[in-house]
């Protein structure tokens, strides 16, 4: 009876992994625009211009079009409300890149909170706390916060 259940369930869950996977799988670009529109969440509020910065950022930085942007943040925005936490996204971002490509990452996250013209204390928050999961020093995490304010007259 156990082997039943057993084989029942190992089916089960292939099923899920194979169905699952490809919509829900987490690669560089992925785990980017996971963390960007985390930021753009953080206060409550989403703006267009931080929508407009997010998909400028994708088409940028990960060299895609605008059709394959707007189908990356649609797929993304999902995973970040069911996420429990943001280290599946941080996990694939730190693996990609090296130590000042994510100082650049965190730059990049600092775009998209002064999108709007307004630095809210949530997106600080989360920025910090993302830069800390990426292990990006504290002192680099302030440096590129000044980089992009000054870049941007703030």
């Amino acid at each position: 009876m156990f082997k039943k259940l057993k084989a029942l369930l190992a089916d089960f869950s292939n099923e899920l992994q194979q169905t699952n996977k490809p919509e829900n799988s987490i690669d560089f670009n992925t785990g980017l625009a996971a963390l960007l529109v985390e930021v753009m969440r953080a206060d409550s509020k989403i703006e267009q211009s931080e929508l407009d910065k997010i998909a400028d950022i994708l088409k940028t930085q990960c060299e895609l079009d605008t059709s394959q942007v707007k189908a990356l943040i649609d797929k993304v925005r999902p995973m970040v409300e069911a996420a429990l936490d943001l280290h599946q996204f941080v996990k694939e971002v730190n693996a990609k890149t090296s130590y000042e490509e994510r100082m650049e990452v965190i730059e990049l996250l600092w775009h998209v909170a002064f999108a709007d013209g307004h630095l809210d204390d949530y997106e600080d928050h989360i920025i910090r706390k993302i830069s800390s999961l990426m292990y990006v020093a504290h002192v680099d995490f302030v440096a590129a916060k000044i980089r992009v304010q000054e870049s941007l007259d703030i």
